[in-house]
């Protein structure tokens, strides 16, 4: 099975050269979704817990666009400016993971695109 390249006007255009996702077969690689506003790609929330809540938003409709659902996702990797923010952060990511949260990382970083306080990849399978 090929790579099928995979894109939703639901969810902020790619800001580099690269895809939303990707798909092969049963498997989708999302990404990194930033907290960006899907028409205009200002980022919004200027904390943490509105910014994890817009990049799940984000992630939710790069999934659909997938014909999948955060149920399929089986690893997340997250990235925050400041580890101090995690448990803010957490509170959010737990209400959009509710059953059987994927295996995931976080991780500190210096920076993100367009100066997010996080940004989250995924890989699912359905």
């Amino acid at each position: 099975m090929g790579k099928k390249i995979v894109a939703t006007n639901a969810a902020p255009k790619a800001i580099g050269p690269y895809s939303q996702a990707v798909r092969n077969g049963t498997w989708a690689f999302i990404s990194g979704c930033l907290p960006a506003d899907p028409v205009t790609g200002d980022l919004t929330g200027g904390d943490i817990r509105t910014q994890t809540a817009r990049v799940l938003d984000n992630m939710k409709e790069v999934l659909k666009a997938c014909k999948m659902e955060f149920k399929h996702v089986i690893k997340t990797t997250v990235f925050v400016t400041n580890l101090a923010d995690f448990a803010d952060m957490n509170d959010v990511y737990a209400k959009y993971f509710t059953e059987n949260p994927p295996a995931r990382s976080t991780v500190q970083v210096a920076a993100l695109p367009k100066g997010a306080l996080v940004e989250i990849e995924a890989v699912a399978r359905k």
